[in-house]
C-alpha cells in the first residue's frame, strides 16, 4: 500500500479508464448518449450533475453493474478490456455512499473480506488489513465494531476496505453525503491527502457537489441528459465555462445582455447569441459614478465572512446583480443606496444561453 513515484514526464502511462461510445437506454430513455471519455492513470475524476444525468449509470458501467434495455460500448482499466467481464473480476475498489460495513463484523474482518474471498494466506491478509487501515488513519481501531465509530470513521472504514484489494481504479458514489457539512469539509480533505499519497491510483468520484468537485479534482466531468456538458479542470469550468448551464452549476452566475457590458463600438457590443458571464467575486461595489454600472442596492445577506449584495441594475430592471465581498472594517452601503459596480475586462466571459 506504499505511494509510488509517477513515472518520469515522457513515459507513456495505461489508461486508468477508457470508455468509447456508452449508450444506455431504459425503454425509450436514454440515460447515456454515446459517452466517450478517456481517464489517465492516477488520475481523480469528479462526476458533476443533478439527479438523472446518467453520473451514477456512468460509475456502475465501469463497475459491471448496469442492466438496461438496450447497452452499447466499451470499457477498460488498466489497459484491459472489461467490457465482459464480471464485477467481482475487474478488480475495482467501490464506496457507495451507505458505506456497507458489516455491523456483526469488526473493524478489521470488514477491512479483510475481499481478501478472505481471494484465498489469501492469513499472514498476507494481516499485512495488508494493517497497511490500509494504516493508509486511513484507524491503525489502532482494527478490533472496534462500526457501531462504535463515527460516521467519518465508518466511512474510512469502508475506504480501507476498497483500498486493500489494491485495486486498479477506486470508484466512489456519493461517498461523502452522508455526513454534516463539518466532518464532509474534514472527510473531503482527508481524500485529497489520500490521494496525494498514492499518486498512480485512478479515482472516479461521482457527486451532486460542486465543492468536492473543486476541491478534489484533478479534472471535473458536469453531465447533462446523458451527455457531457464541459470536461476540463475544475478552475477551467468555473473561469472559462462553455455555457450558462456550467456556469451556473459551478457557482453563483451573473448573466447579462453583452450590450451591457460593453461600450457601443465594441464588436461584442451587438453580440446576440452569448451572455456575458460575471462571477459575483468579479463585482466590487463602488459610489454612485465610479464605475459602469449604476444601480440600487436591493438587499444585503452575512454570511459570516462574506457579504451577499443585490444590486438592481438600472439597465435591467427586475434582473439584480449578486455581488459577493469579504466582509471588513469598510461599511456596506445601505439597502436603497445608489451605487456603481466596476469590473475588469478579463472578469467577462462570453457563454451560450
Amino acid at each position: 500500500m506504499n505511494a509510488i513515484p509517477k513515472e518520469a514526464p515522457g513515459v507513456q502511462q495505461t489508461p486508468g479508464v477508457h470508455i468509447d461510445r456508452l449508450t444506455v437506454r431504459y425503454g425509450t430513455r436514454i440515460v447515456l448518449d454515446d459517452l466517450s471519455l478517456r481517464i489517465e492513470r492516477g488520475e481523480f475524476l469528479t462526476v458533476l450533475g443533478r439527479s438523472g444525468c446518467g453520473k451514477t449509470t456512468l460509475l456502475r458501467f465501469i463497475a459491471g453493474f448496469v442492466k438496461a434495455d438496450a447497452l452499447a460500448g466499451t470499457v477498460s482499466a488498466a489497459g484491459r478490456d472489461l467490457t465482459h467481464v464480471p464485477p467481482h473480476q475487474r478488480n475495482l475498489g467501490l464506496l457507495f455512499q451507505s458505506y456497507a460495513l458489516f455491523p456483526h463484523l469488526s473493524v478489521f474482518d470488514n477491512v479483510a473480506f475481499g481478501l478472505r474471498a481471494r484465498k489469501l494466506k492469513k499472514g498476507e491478509v494481516a499485512r495488508r488489513v494493517a497497511d490500509a487501515l494504516k493508509l486511513v488513519q484507524l491503525a489502532d481501531a482494527d478490533h472496534v465494531m462500526p457501531a462504535q465509530l463515527s460516521g467519518g470513521m465508518q466511512q474510512r472504514v469502508a475506504l480501507a476496505r476498497a483500498l486493500v484489494i489494491e485495486p486498479d481504479v477506486l470508484l466512489l458514489d456519493e461517498p461523502l453525503s452522508a455526513l454534516d457539512a463539518n466532518l464532509r469539509a474534514s472527510v473531503r480533505s482527508e481524500l485529497k491527502a489520500l490521494h496525494e499519497r498514492l499518486p498512480n491510483l485512478t479515482i472516479v468520484c461521482v457527486t451532486h457537489d460542486r465543492d468536492d468537485a473543486l476541491v478534489l479534482s484533478d479534472r471535473t466531468l458536469l453531465m447533462r441528459d446523458g451527455r457531457i456538458a464541459q470536461l476540463g479542470a475544475p478552475r477551467e469550468l468555473y473561469d472559462a465555462p462553455n455555457d450558462a448551464f456550467v456556469a451556473r452549476y459551478l457557482g453563483a452566475a451573473n448573466l447579462l445582455p453583452p450590450r451591457v457590458v460593453y461600450p457601443v463600438g465594441d464588436t461584442r457590443h451587438d453580440e446576440r447569441e452569448r451572455l456575458a458571464c460575471i462571477r459575483p467575486e468579479r463585482f466590487t461595489i463602488q459610489p454612485l459614478g465610479d464605475g459602469p454600472l449604476h444601480g440600487t442596492i436591493a438587499s444585503v445577506e452575512w454570511y459570516g465572512a462574506a457579504l451577499s449584495v443585490s444590486v438592481a441594475l438600472d439597465a435591467l430592471p427586475g434582473e439584480p446583480m449578486l455581488v459577493t465581498t469579504q466582509r471588513s472594517h469598510s461599511r456596506v452601503p445601505d439597502k436603497g443606496t445608489r451605487v456603481s459596480l466596476r469590473f475588469e475586462a478579463d472578469d467577462v466571459v462570453l457563454v451560450r444561453p
